[in-house]
């Protein structure tokens, strides 16, 4: 049956026809199955790719894969999660997970989803790894965690079963697949609130459907010169529910940062380094900055767009420089690095 399924299917993207949300969720749920066969799965993916993947695409394998992923209930209303798309290729150091502690510094709920690098030197997985923690699915520690430090880590390979089925035609494939568009729309706890970079304007786009679509609050930020963050090497725009602008780095009272300043080191090493420096306050400035700027932007997120940019930053700043970051990054440390 879903032999002919499969072969009906190929046949209309080879027709480029939609699929539906509810056919694609299906698709997901069958390939956990082992209902097909490589070939096909490949074939499916490298058309999906070719033609550009439509939201209800999206969205229908993001329904499968919670649906036969590990859930991660969290007992709070509101909460965060700073992610980028990847793929930028520009092996930056750990921006988003650095803001996230930033966020819960300032009293802020967070709970960041991530992985090991793909494109980069350092993901957010090797990072928070690095610092002695163990990746856990328990969800008492994990609310332990999100109550008694603000954040909580959900690291992704424990939680959405559906990718190690489809991981070694990822990498025979060696191009972007819809899989890369999944990361940051699968976070096992379904965060209310979303800060997103995206490495270019038509993958702005589409998350902001995407997001209209799930009906939680955004913000999808992307540099004009291709970070998938705010770099503040230049001008950068941003989408939410409640604007859409161009800001440049002096808007928000920054200089301009170069961009060997986001370099993230050739070792984990290295970046783990800059993570620490910038908690620590003793980080070089434009890196400081650019941790403020995507923070504020989270903040205002979080806030739904009732505090300005400027009192989002100066939120931001408070929590280096009182210190609270890093008190809360070490009380995340000493919750999450025992079994």
């Amino acid at each position: 049956m879903a032999q002919q399924t499969m072969k009906d299917i190929l046949n209309r993207m080879l027709n480029h026809e939609e699929l539906s949300r509810e056919e694609m969720k299906n698709i997901l749920i069958g390939i956990t199955q082992s209902e097909y066969p490589t070939e096909q799965i490949t074939a499916l993916l490298t058309a999906l790719q070719m033609r550009g993947v439509t939201v209800d695409e999206l969205l229908g394998f993001r329904d499968g894969i919670l649906e036969t992923g590990v859930p991660a209930i969290l007992n709070a209303d509101r909460y965060i999660d700073v992610v980028g798309t990847g793929g930028d290729r520009k092996n930056t150091f750990n921006i988003s997970t650095t803001s996230c502690f930033v966020i819960a510094g300032a009293g802020y709920k967070v709970a960041k989803h991530g992985n090991y690098a793909a494109t980069s030197v350092s993901g957010a997985s090797n990072v928070i790894q690095h610092h002695g923690i163990k990746f856990t699915d328990d969800i008492d520690k994990l609310n332990r965690s999100l109550n008694e430090a603000g954040i909580v880590y959900l690291h992704a390979q424990l939680f959405a079963k559906a990718m190690k089925f489809v991981g070694p035609i990822r990498k025979a494939l060696q191009f972007p697949t819809i899989f890369n568009l999944l990361g940051p729309l699968v976070n096992p706890s379904q965060p209310q609130c979303q800060l997103l970079g995206v490495a270019n304007l038509d993958q702005m786009r589409l998350y902001n459907q995407v997001y209209q679509k799930i009906g939680i609050d955004y913000g999808i930020v992307n540099s004009i010169d291709g970070y998938d963050e705010i770099s503040l090497t230049g001008d950068f725009k941003v989408t939410t529910k409640q604007y859409e602008r161009i800001f440049s780095p002096k808007d928000l009272g920054f200089e301009i940062a170069k961009p060997e300043e986001l370099v993230g080191g050739a070792t984990e090493e290295e970046a783990a380094a800059i993570f620490d420096s910038v908690l620590e306050n003793r980080a070089l400035p434009a890196q400081k900055n650019i941790v403020l700027a995507n923070a504020a932007f989270g903040i205002q997120v979080l806030e739904k767009g009732q505090k300005s940019i400027e009192e989002c930053v100066d939120i931001a700043r408070e929590s280096i420089d009182s210190g609270a970051a890093l008190k809360t990054f070490k009380k995340f440390v000493e919750l999450n690095s025992y079994d």
